[in-house]
């Protein structure tokens, strides 16, 4: 369970970025016009036509927030690889966003008492095996993907000698569960976490995101893959990022009530995502809710809504190995 203290890590953080120029991230211009992404460079106040001064606001608000943070010390600053084609080259055409694994690696390098690196690897791409190998000697902690937005079945036997790099390096494997609501994601089946399986078979230590939320209100049709992945092998685990999402509730009130699967859950918080505490209403003390309320700090708000919820939950630090 969660130590007290400022030890824990935050395993999943994104990385926001406008291209520059060299830093090897891209939006399409569909995304960069969509009310989404609006709203976020509105919220964040980031101007889209001067990319390093707001990629520097991005990383100064994020750097500020962590270190004012009662609870977390660090962040795994996760990357998004592209689309590949069938020939395992990137097809822009069909990538909605991109952050470059470089850019990632730099970052994290810069700031290594802040900041854990964690590249985005499609296993489409051809040189996934060497890019894998590549990033865990850079110094990488885990490997993240999107499979709904970047077009790739988890589950093809043809990754196996991807799933065994990431074995080898130690290096587990975070991937997104459910729906997909921020990127264009042509095929939602892919977020089923029973697609999970083959790296799991493969040995890979595997983080399903979002403790294996739907993503769709109260509706969690995965919670009996949970349950059977937690039983069955000892390297799976689940973060709890996003889950005070109103569309995530489902899944948070599950948790609480089962505490054996808590052993299994990984902090996680999804920044720069809001965090709610309206699961909290009813169902803790009016001097915990009114901590939670007062709580402006996205990391301790996390630790707050959670921990005053009845949910246990682990450091991502007790996943890797000495030298990370």
């Amino acid at each position: 369970m969660a130590s007290t203290g400022k030890s824990l890590i935050d395993c999943h953080v994104h990385l926001a970025a406008l291209p520059d120029g060299d830093n090897g991230c891209y939006i399409s211009p569909k995304l960069l016009k969509s009310p989404l992404f609006r709203f976020l460079l509105w919220k964040h106040d980031l101007s889209p036509s001067h990319p390093r001064e707001a990629n520097r606001q991005y990383l100064d608000h994020l750097i500020a927030e962590l270190r004012a943070s009662r609870h977390v010390q660090k962040a795994v600053l996760l990357g998004m690889d592209g689309y590949y084609d069938q020939t395992g080259l990137l097809n822009r055409q069909h990538t909605e966003f991109m952050i470059g694994n470089d850019y990632v690696l730099k970052t994290a390098q810069t700031y290594p008492e802040l900041f854990l690196a964690g590249p985005s690897i499609n296993p489409r791409r051809e040189d996934a095996v060497d890019e894998v190998h590549r990033c865990a000697d850079a110094g990488a902690v885990l490997i993240k993907v999107l499979p709904n937005a970047q077009h790739f079945d988890p589950a093809d036997l043809k990754y196996k000698p991807f799933y065994r790099a990431l074995a080898q390096r130690k290096l587990p494997f975070l991937s997104h569960v459910g729906f997909e609501f921020s990127l264009i994601g042509k095929d939602q089946s892919v977020g089923d976490p029973d697609r999970l399986r083959t790296a799991l078979d493969e040995g890979v230590t595997v983080i399903a995101a979002h403790a294996c939320s739907y993503g769709l209100m109260l509706y969690e049709k995965f919670i009996p893959t949970l349950h059977e992945f937690a039983g069955r092998y000892p390297n799976f685990y689940a973060d709890i990022s996003a889950l005070t999402l109103p569309n995530r509730l489902g899944m948070l009130l599950h948790l609480r009530r089962h505490p054996e699967l808590q052993d299994r859950l990984i902090f996680g918080t999804d920044y720069p995502l809001s965090v709610f505490h309206l699961a909290a209403w009813g169902r803790v003390g009016l001097r915990s809710l009114g901590n939670m309320i007062r709580t402006r700090n996205r990391f301790d708000r996390q630790v707050a809504v959670c921990r005053g919820l009845g949910l246990g939950f682990r450091s991502l630090g007790d996943l890797l190995p000495p030298r990370a």
